[in-house]
């Protein structure tokens, strides 16, 4: 899964730093490729690479941002889409035509219940899957896209189109169900045949291996593929997305690493990013050369890939994450295009790498740890035995 690819640009509050958009999330244009990620070969350049990833078996969701635009608010520069058509495009205030509403935390919020918004959208996403042979999408605050005038809608007119579409319907779809407008967190609330990121499965597997109280009811239904969420109008037993981590927020070093997050690089005082981040540095913050301490955050992270890799759902691991790869603290590292943001290939942790390696051969050779079907602990019709035992 990429980070958006689509053309993007710097926040003009991070250029006035010396910082940059490192993560993508601005978008520019939906029908471009951005182009600090093309090399020599240009646009066939980076079909060749979605080619060479299918050639080695690999599939590619591409990380979409039909939200919000990098025009940003009122006061924002003036690109492309307030140009041409400021009431079309953008959900405006309701008597305060001026400004925007903004459900995304980014300035603006982009119309996707115009009716040709909405096929501006379909259309891009049809361009990246027939020109580019993109195999899904992963749409960020997914909520803002099903939420028409009087609220969110699973049925609403976007995602109806999407369902129906030629092309779009049969090719890989993940909401990130939330959003920062009214009723926005919809968890468990899209539609078949989407999957979704599960923030719970990440909240209550950090919690129960910190040691939290009570933990291990809530393991049990993560364990689950967190059914009570998921299993409803034949949604199948993938549909939850587990995630220990993702781009936004701590790396697995920096859960086991970290108490409170260390984001003074990004130059905001330390104001940005999660606060609740359900961590535990086992017994020193940071670095450290502590035999023990180290010993305890090796055994946390390996706790912690066992517990996603063995859940029922979809498992998806944070690049960096199989080698201990750590941002320093920094749990929002999308402006630290430098040593923080990146991986450290070099100093990759080998033995965690080789336990990673057998996670997912475990895996991907016992199917009882990947059921299509939420199990519930019911009686068997061929065996007579329930089809999960505590």
């Amino acid at each position: 899964e990429l980070l958006p690819a689509q053309a993007f640009q710097d926040e003009p509050f991070l250029s006035a730093k010396g910082l940059t958009n490192y993560w993508g999330y601005n978008p520019l244009n939906y029908f471009a490729v951005a182009p600090r990620y093309l090399g020599p070969g240009g646009i066939e350049g980076f079909r060749q690479a979605i080619a060479s990833l299918h050639d080695a078996g690999i599939e590619v969701i591409l990380d979409v941002v039909y939200n919000h635009t990098c025009e940003g608010g009122h006061q924002g520069p003036t690109l492309s889409f307030r140009g041409l058509d400021n009431h079309s495009y953008y959900r405006l205030q309701r008597g305060r035509m001026r400004f925007n509403i903004d459900d995304t935390g980014c300035g603006n919020t982009l119309d996707v219940a115009h009716p040709f918004v909405a096929r501006m959208v379909l259309d891009s996403l049809r361009y990246w899957v027939e020109d580019f042979g993109i195999d899904g999408f992963r749409f960020d605050l997914a909520t803002t896209v099903a939420r028409e005038a009087q609220g969110f809608d699973p049925r609403g007119g976007f995602l109806d189109a999407l369902s129906q579409d030629p092309v779009l319907s049969g090719v890989k779809l993940i909401a990130e169900p939330w959003d920062i407008g009214p009723g926005g967190y919809r968890l468990g609330g899209f539609p078949a045949p989407f999957a979704e990121w599960n923030d719970r499965f990440r909240d209550d597997v950090r919690k129960f291996w910190r040691g939290d109280q009570r933990g291990a009811h809530a393991l049990a239904a993560r364990l689950l593929g967190s059914a009570e969420v998921f299993d409803e109008a034949g949604r199948a037993g993938w549909s939850s997305i587990n995630l220990i981590t993702a781009h936004d927020g701590f790396t697995l070093a920096d859960v086991v690493s970290f108490n409170d997050k260390h984001n003074e690089a990004n130059l905001e005082d330390n104001r940005d990013g999660h606060n609740g981040n359900y961590s535990d540095n086992c017994g020193a913050e940071g670095a450290t050369d502590d035999p023990e301490i180290l010993k305890r955050r090796a055994r946390r992270q390996r706790n912690l890939l066992t517990t996603l890799f063995v859940s029922q759902g979809t498992p998806m691991l944070l690049a960096g994450d199989e080698f201990g790869n750590s941002q320093d603290g920094n749990n929002n590292a999308y402006c630290q295009d430098n040593e923080i943001g990146w991986l450290d290939w070099p100093g990759a942790d080998q033995d965690l790498l080789s336990f990673a390696r057998r996670l997912t051969a475990l895996r991907r050779a016992h199917p009882a740890l990947r059921q299509p079907r939420f199990l519930h602990g019911r009686v068997r019709a061929d065996d007579g035995a329930p089809d999960v035992i505590w």
